[in-house]
């Protein structure tokens, strides 16, 4: 006879990984633990077709770990279809890591945690995400090689985010090309969320290109810092979402086209670096679409980070690497054709051509 075991209500949760809404047929999901070090991490590997995983690691202070469980999920996803859609030989992943990067961040924590990726033998490769830098990276290739973004004096290709923001930017002007009629940003007035330095390096290029930029940020001393270096004007607004702006741009945390915001935004371009920027991309793709407002899908125009740390896999030079993140500007308004022709939003026709590609080659190799 078998004992009935009576379960706490707080764990009478059912299916806490494969019944998460985000959970979209990951193959395999790591949860990482180490008491000396204090690491506590999830790595996501969302798909492996086109080849590794590869995707940064993030360092966040989550409410909890079902938010964590959550942002690598929807993060590990967003991966693939960038990878996909770029054209690399790359899978999607993805790693969190729950902490204060500020305060938690140690470099015994971060060799740890590249030992957890190195027992993966190569199916997750990690790199730079929010909260981490260079020279974390640095540190977990002490441990794996399976680690990109490292520092071009290891014969790395260094920090992705200058590449990152020149693939958003590319994606903005053609987003402008396809609204306007003209890639020109010159006088359009462009409202950068988040001056992390992504934003501040796409600041950088819209100031030289004469756009009107207006920052926000939550970082109060960071954009008086920004504003006074590039003349870019502080946002001072109650409701930043309301702002009458020609182009919103999203760098900062996911999700923030939501239910709350949708049907506030006073923008005509919703193009930036931020990864899953529509909380829920059926739903607020749609009504986006319904409003005349042209969204730049984001694993597709922030894809630059990627391809410039691909470098280091398929061994190509910065030059290249900007020239691939240029092309960014194409793709873009291939998107935004295949949306028109096929009556389907922007986010949606940059999923299926991503998700095209995945299954051809799944077809090719009999998997």
């Amino acid at each position: 006879m078998i004992a009935e075991v009576t379960t706490p209500k707080e764990l009478q949760k059912m299916d806490p990984v494969f019944g998460q809404v985000s959970f979209d047929n990951h193959e395999q999901i790591v949860f990482c633990n180490d008491k000396d070090t204090g690491l506590k991490a999830i790595i996501g590997i969302h798909n492996t077709v086109l080849g590794p995983a590869l995707g940064g690691t993030r360092m966040w202070n989550y409410t909890n770990e079902w938010e964590a469980l959550n942002d690598v999920l929807r993060l590990s996803r967003g991966m693939t279809f960038k990878s996909a859609i770029t054209g690399l030989n790359l899978g999607g992943g993805k790693a969190v890591i729950i902490g204060d990067a500020k305060t938690q961040k140690t470099p015994e924590l971060m060799r740890k945690f590249g030992e957890f990726v190195h027992s993966l033998s190569g199916k997750y490769i990690t790199a730079e995400d929010v909260g981490m830098k260079t020279e974390d990276m640095d540190t977990v290739r002490d441990v794996t090689p399976y680690v990109t973004g490292i520092s071009e004096s290891r014969g790395g290709s260094g920090n992705p985010s200058p590449v990152t923001a020149f693939g958003v930017y590319m994606g903005m002007k053609a987003a402008a090309k396809y609204k306007y009629g003209s890639d020109s940003l010159a006088g359009k007035k462009v409202l950068v969320q988040g001056i992390g330095h992504v934003g501040e390096t796409l600041v950088d290029y819209l100031t030289k290109e004469g756009a009107i930029v207006i920052i926000a940020d939550i970082n109060e001393n960071r954009l008086n810092e920004v504003g006074a270096q590039y003349g870019a004007k502080v946002y001072t607004g109650t409701d930043l979402y309301s702002a009458e702006v020609d182009i919103y741009a999203p760098c900062a945390l996911g999700a923030t086209i939501n239910d709350d915001t949708v049907y506030k935004l006073n923008a005509a371009i919703v193009a930036g670096a931020a990864n899953n920027q529509l909380a829920n991309e059926n739903i607020h793709g749609k009504i986006l679409q319904e409003r005349g407002i042209l969204y730049a899908p984001d694993f597709l125009i922030n894809a630059g980070g990627i391809i410039n740390v691909y470098a280091e896999i398929e061994h190509y030079d910065k030059a290249e690497a900007m020239r691939r993140t240029e092309n960014i500007y194409n793709t873009t308004l291939e998107i935004f054709d295949y949306a028109v022709k096929n009556n389907i939003t922007t986010h949606e026709a940059a999923l299926t051509i991503a998700q095209n590609r995945i299954n051809q080659r799944k077809k090719e190799s009999g998997k």
